[in-house]
């Protein structure tokens, strides 16, 4: 699913061989290489130059507040009053310090599964048409709306049977082929005597060993991480865990019309005003990829340790309404409004999904947040979809066809100029994906002690736009929302590379899969920047 926008393993053959430690992004473009100069730029155009802190605010699944690379760079509230229990500022939310929870409730519950957009509609539906589905039923006695809500409830049906189906037969495969690969595993370490099993110490035992029931086992974990390209077993232990747990939720959650966790907020889910609900906390139970979100755009630069943001001015707002299922348009409008009054000027969305069923309430927000010159940075989606064609949501357009000026819709690009530039998983479109960023083997936070970890998504493309974005308004504070769109797509890499397209055989442009056929590029967006500034001064 691509609830939080983030390439997740649901076999053992999608664990991608990750990449090194480092953070190749942040590295300059070569002819070989697509990253977008961040370092260079700091080097040689921002060294003397002074910059106003920026508040970016991350609306996602939670951020840890506690991390070493995320907690100096937090917002924080100046008119509210940590743990007193009173809404100091008169804002409408009760110790808000870093941000806002609308997925927990006041007893300090949170939402961590939620259900996919498409099961809500089929349970809204179901009471109405059930039974008429898959039976003969005279669809042309229904009135002409009804025969389009009926049309729907069929579909979104089998939609959710068959997802259903498929992710819990998924998850009990690969559910029994982790056992069986951790019982070879464990076995093989205590029969060797060693605490880790690298490709050097199976090759090793796969020559020396004459034990069959230990030979054999050696070289099959072998064959896997040389298919995997990792050279650590536990490497596939934790992709595996990490897929059997996206599809447990899927399957026992996301498409489960039975499964409903929004008893825990206390609102009224049909009450697309209401907005007194919620909690003050902004990490809540699934903080991973708000975390790794939140680092990307700005990790602390001066401490010296683990990694480096796009961002050296920026101030981290975190507003929690993203769980793991699909988000409910209500929160995503008032996650948005919320933003907007506390400050917030630019706004990272790294979600998204094909039904919208309230989709008025997230425009009204949009529209919003484009009164008040507030720039939104929205991840594509990793369907490997033309979303020209495509449903997303929120979508780049307004239901009326026109473009929504304020925002940016950002698709995933690789480290390598080659056939592989754009990320396989990557939706693109010619006239709705304005332009690409580095998503693929992305180092960044995680939460729960100081760690870090490689992420693949259009999540993580966004933040790099979002952080690219948060740059030229730190340094660059005249500039309006649409003078930093307007820089970020004219001063992005355009690439001619062939390139195969997403979930194709067919060999593309890279050129022609977004607006602007570009990967943006931080170093020439301070260029641009700098000298629009410098012919302003000259008039």
């Amino acid at each position: 699913m691509k609830k939080l926008l983030m390439v997740a393993s649901v076999s053992l053959l999608s664990v991608a061989a990750s990449a090194q430690n480092t953070q190749w992004y942040l590295r300059d473009k070569t002819d070989s290489t697509a990253g977008i100069s961040v370092e260079r730029t700091y080097r040689e155009l921002l060294k003397n130059r002074k910059s106003t802190p920026v508040v970016v605010a991350v609306i996602d699944g939670g951020i840890d507040t506690t991390h070493e690379d995320l907690k100096r760079v937090l917002w924080v509230n100046p008119k509210e009053i940590a743990g007193n229990g009173k809404d100091d500022d008169k804002n409408g939310y009760v110790d808000d310090i870093h941000g806002w929870n609308f997925i927990g409730g006041k007893d300090g519950r949170n939402v961590s599964y939620e259900t996919a957009e498409v099961t809500r509609l089929y349970v809204k539906l179901k009471p109405k048409y059930e039974g008429k589905a898959g039976v003969a039923f005279d669809r042309a006695s229904l009135k002409p709306a009804e025969q389009k809500e009926y049309d729907l409830f069929v579909k979104t049906k089998a939609e959710v049977e068959k997802n259903q189906k498929q992710y819990q037969a998924q998850y009990q495969g690969i559910s029994g082929f982790y056992t069986q690969y951790k019982t070879a595993v464990d076995g093989l370490k205590q029969a060797l005597k060693v605490s880790k099993l690298d490709t050097l110490t199976l090759r090793k035992a796969a020559d020396t060993l004459t034990d069959a029931a230990l030979k054999r086992p050696a070289m099959g974990i072998l064959r896997v991480l040389r298919q995997q390209g990792v050279a650590d077993a536990e490497d596939v232990t934790k992709e595996l865990e990490k897929g059997i747990e996206q599809l447990k939720s899927r399957a026992e959650y996301n498409y489960n019309p039975d499964f409903d966790s929004r008893a825990i907020v206390g609102d009224n889910p049909n009450d697309l005003k209401q907005r007194d609900y919620g909690n003050a906390d902004i990490m809540g139970p699934r903080a991973d990829h708000g975390t790794h979100v939140a680092g990307i755009i700005g990790g602390d630069r001066t401490n010296n340790l683990g990694i480096m943001g796009v961002a050296d001015a920026v101030r981290i707002m975190g507003v929690r309404a993203v769980p793991d299922g699909d988000e409910r348009d209500k929160d995503v409008a008032n996650a948005i409004r919320y933003a907007v009054d506390n400050g917030a000027q630019i706004i990272n969305m790294s979600f998204g999904k094909d039904y919208s069923p309230e989709r008025e309430v997230v425009e009204e927000a949009e529209r919003y947040a484009l009164s008040k010159g507030v720039l939104l940075i929205h991840a594509a989606g990793n369907d490997g979809k033309d979303i020209d064609t495509a449903a997303n949501y929120p979508a780049p357009r307004f239901i009326d066809g026109k473009a929504i000026p304020n925002v940016i819709t950002v698709g995933a690009s690789a480290e390598r100029n080659t056939s592989e530039l754009i990320a396989s998983f990557s939706n693109y479109g010619k006239q709705t994906v304005d332009v690409f960023a580095p998503g693929k083997d992305i180092y960044s936070t995680v939460p729960q002690g100081n760690k870090y970890e490689n992420n693949s998504g259009t999540s993580m493309a966004s933040p790099v736009v979002a952080g690219v974005a948060a740059v030229l308004k730190s340094y660059f504070p005249k500039l309006t929302y649409a003078d930093i769109k307007r820089i970020i797509l004219q001063s992005a890499t355009p690439y001619s590379t062939k390139v195969g397209r997403p979930e194709s055989e067919d060999t593309v442009a890279f050129s022609d899969l977004s607006k602007t056929g570009a990967v943006v590029n931080l170093y020439e967006a301070v260029k641009l920047a700098l000298a629009e500034e410098a012919g302003m001064k000259g008039k």
